[in-house]
């Protein structure tokens, strides 16, 4: 089984304490486009575990892809700990049918995924989970261009990939940029993914921004100990999903 990582340029943003303290979402900012370096890590599939049945053969495996910020690529962290990667221990543990794709890129804006989107959609993948808008809060971009970038992404997926599933992340907004910006920003993902039709997985750093013991020194990315906190929550909501085009 190999997994396989996406990860851009790593650039970290550090903020103030204060804001370490309220419910931030964050990844590293970029003011120029990323090139996406394509690497690729072996590991070993675990042992599977008591009832978690037969191992599945690779022939029979499909395709899970994140799509998502430096928040996904694992900024900081060893690459095979970042939140996708532990998905897929999870699911080798489980017993399921599938390899995971880290498909993470740092600075990621909501209008850089579109430029790169098609080609994600060249591979063969069961399902996309998208993990977008993050550093668009940061930024201070419009909500309105958030959601139009978020459904124009949508819409292609879906033309281009109707066999695939494709589920959102929440994703939220600082408020030192104000509570109207920040409900406006928030009311974007539950609006598009109602919308277009498709599961909204929780925000995504639940129980793990505004942390400092959960958190690296940047007080945005987290630390080993977040990110198994981060995994933990995507597998609860992901696991259902995954029963379900196995």
């Amino acid at each position: 089984m190999r997994i396989w990582s996406w990860a851009g340029r790593h650039e970290a943003r550090v903020l103030s304490a204060a804001l370490a303290l309220v419910a931030v979402v964050a990844c590293t900012s970029s003011s120029a486009k990323e090139k996406a370096a394509d690497t690729s890590t072996a590991a070993r599939r675990p042992e599977s575990k008591p009832g978690a049945g037969p191992p599945v053969s690779t022939s029979d495996r499909k395709q899970v892809v994140f799509v998502g910020t430096s928040l996904t690529a694992g900024l900081g962290l060893e690459p095979d700990s970042a939140y996708p990667n532990l998905i897929q221990q999870k699911i080798d543990s489980a017993g399921l049918p599938f390899d995971v794709v880290n498909a993470g890129v740092s600075g990621e804006t909501s209008s850089g995924l579109l430029d790169r989107l098609d080609w994600l959609l060249r591979g063969q993948f069961a399902l996309m989970v998208l993990e977008t808008g993050a550093n668009d809060g940061l930024r201070g971009i419009s909500p309105s261009v958030v959601k139009a970038n978020l459904e124009a992404a949508l819409t292609r997926i879906k033309a281009k990939r109707p066999d695939a599933r494709i589920v959102v992340m929440q994703m939220e907004a600082l408020p030192n940029l104000g509570p109207k910006y920040a409900a406006e920003f928030h009311a974007v993902f539950p609006t598009v993914a109602k919308e277009q039709g498709v599961p909204l997985l929780p925000f995504l750093l639940t129980d793990v921004a505004g942390h400092r013991d959960l958190n690296q020194a940047d007080g945005v990315h987290p630390n080993y100990r977040g990110e198994r906190i981060v995994a933990a929550n995507v597998w609860r909501d992901l696991r259902p999903i995954l029963d379900s085009i196995r």
